[in-house]
């Protein structure tokens, strides 16, 4: 009898009865023995009957998917792939839903290297169920497995391929540009040329232009590769990082580009590159906006050059110019005073001396046209416009001591221009003794024909009643100087000048007397020698006899005979003419 009928603390389930059961069963049965097959007979016996197993399980409940499963890949332990191949389709039949069977399926292929096969399995898959990510995952896990050591064009053409077949606009732009930014350039001729095509299909301008970009940046990366000293090309490839990148980006491209410094130190080498840095600080000061990296830029460029050998007037005025547009005038004339203590040249004096100007700042001015002439006192242009200014500040006497002192130069470059410019000072202020005082000293350095000739223009436009007697006196006295000179055409320019003045002013006696005065032109023959001293011909040329000179010569009055006498020998035949003609030129 039961004596205590309360109920149990653990109850027992049928289902746990059941359970245990089962488990002491398995636990009981001894292991299946090791066959070994010996032969081809035994092996389709063991074959017949394990599939005779797998078909009952199969039949008894069809909606299991691992039963198909599992005797899928025993085909295929077996290497019966079609066998395998075909268990699948059965399978797909049943439940074409199910992941697990897609995705062993083609694993199952790819393991068998039937790419084709493979890939047809997946486009089936994502067609059915194009929501499952699983089957979205192939390309991007092999990405990961090749790795970057390894990456190969033609699979990122795939995979864009792929999800351009998918729709998906932006993740085929985005592998592109990944493909591009990690595969060598010189093997990614493909990839430009469909991601081209992609663009033209589906982008808009911006896309477009920006496979060009992508495109042309290789090309310039690889011309720089080729030969970083090609500045030319780094040009080309910074204007194109500016127009289509952020800042961070150009200055890489910047650094890299002013790394390679020219290797000889030769000014010819470094015109080119020096712009690199010109045009980095531009890029700095408009396009970023940043006045600091602006100026570092500008003093390391400075640092670089070698100043004893050659430097560049423009970086130095540039960097001048960027502390005044940032009113910083102190660094200013700081950078030009160093420019002027390191490496004098006119650009930057000029430079220094205009700066000063335009501030107004005229006794800067003053010490900095000193220093200038005592680097250059033969440049005239300084002297002239040191002159002009004390001019314009009306200090008459200190711009002629400046002048004086110009003349007095033992060598100057354009010293023509410098007497010119003191002459037509003293015309403007009205000291006409001092002009004729200065046109007589410089007669006395040359007679040249046009300085005579100015000094008649001159008397001729002073108002004053003698001012045609003058003239006409200055006329004589330069035809008497020239009458010795070996360049006749000078001679005739100054008679030409004075006809054309007694045309305007004289009287017919002053005009006859000029006229008698003009040369006649007559043409000569004389005997031309080559450098070894043998003979080499005759030559024509045309020579000018003033009558002046032939009244005081008589025996030129034989050519004026043999003139005549050829003008009355027409009827005689031409050589005897040529032979009496070369007498009597022979003869003058």
């Amino acid at each position: 009898q039961v004596k205590n009928k309360a109920p149990a603390e653990v109850q027992i389930t049928a289902e746990q009865l059941l359970r245990e059961a089962k488990e002491r069963e398995l636990e009981l049965l001894p292991p299946p023995p090791k066959q070994k097959i010996t032969d081809e007979e035994e092996l389709n016996d063991y074959k017949l009957r394990k599939r005779k197993g797998f078909e009952d399980n199969i039949r008894k409940n069809r909606t299991v998917i691992s039963n198909w499963i599992k005797y899928a890949q025993w085909e295929e332990s077996l290497k019966e792939v079609q066998r395998a191949r075909s268990i699948s389709e059965r399978a797909l039949d049943v439940d074409h839903r199910n992941v697990a069977l897609w995705l062993k399926y083609a694993e199952m292929e790819m393991k068998n290297r039937q790419v084709n096969h493979a890939r047809n399995i997946w486009d089936r898959a994502i067609t059915i169920l194009p929501r499952v990510n699983q089957f979205w995952k192939v390309f991007e896990r092999a990405v990961e497995f090749f790795g970057e050591e390894y990456m190969d064009e033609q699979l990122f053409v795939a995979f864009a391929k792929f999800e351009e077949k998918q729709k998906e606009s932006e993740r085929v732009r985005v592998i592109y540009k990944y493909a591009l930014d990690k595969i060598p350039k010189q093997q990614a001729q493909e990839l430009f040329k469909n991601y081209t095509i992609f663009e033209k299909k589906f982008g808009d301008r911006r896309g477009i232009e920006d496979v060009i970009v992508s495109k042309r940046r290789f090309q310039y990366e690889e011309e720089v590769k080729a030969n970083p000293h090609n500045y030319d090309a780094w040009f080309d490839y910074l204007r194109l990082v500016e127009s289509d990148t952020d800042s961070d980006t150009v200055r890489e491209v910047y650094e890299r580009a002013i790394a390679n410094v020219p290797p000889i130190s030769e000014k010819r080498h470094w015109k080119r590159y020096i712009y690199l840095w010109v045009n980095y600080a531009l890029y700095e000061e408009l396009e970023a906006k940043d006045s600091e990296r602006t100026r570092q830029v500008y003093q390391a460029c400075l640092e670089l050059i070698p100043h004893k050998k050659f430097s560049f007037a423009k970086l130095w005025l540039l960097y001048a110019q960027f502390e005044i547009r940032q009113k910083n005038l102190p660094f200013a004339r700081k950078a030009l005073g160093t420019s002027i203590g390191k490496c004098p040249k006119n650009k930057l004096f000029k430079g220094y001396i205009e700066l000063e100007l335009q501030l107004r700042e005229f006794e800067r001015c003053r010490k900095l046209y000193e220093k200038y002439l005592e680097f250059a006192p033969e440049n005239c242009t300084t002297w002239i416009k040191f002159a002009e200014l004390e001019t314009i500040l009306g200090d008459i006497d200190r711009a002629r001591a400046i002048y004086e002192l110009a003349i007095n130069q033992p060598r100057l470059d354009m010293p023509e221009v410098l007497w010119k410019s003191y002459i037509d000072f003293e015309i403007e202020q009205e000291e006409y003794e001092k002009t004729r005082e200065l046109y007589r000293r410089l007669l006395q350095r040359t007679q040249h024909v046009k300085v005579w000739i100015s000094y008649a223009q001159f008397e001729l436009s002073v108002e004053s009643g003698e001012r045609l007697m003058k003239c006409r006196q200055i006329y004589e006295e330069a035809n008497k100087a020239l009458r010795n000179c070996e360049e006749k055409e000078e001679r005739l320019l100054l008679l030409e000048s004075w006809r054309d003045f007694e045309s305007e002013f004289g009287t017919e006696a002053t005009k006859e007397r000029v006229r008698k005065l003009i040369p006649e032109k007559v043409k000569k023959r004389r005997k031309l020698q080559a450098e070894d001293g043998s003979d080499a011909g005759w030559e024509e040329y045309y020579d000018y006899i003033f009558p002046e000179d032939a009244a005081n010569q008589p025996h030129l009055k034989l050519l004026a005979m043999a003139k005549m006498w050829k003008k009355q020998q027409q009827t005689s035949p031409a050589d005897e003419d040529n032979d009496d003609t070369a007498e009597a030129e022979s003869a003058s």
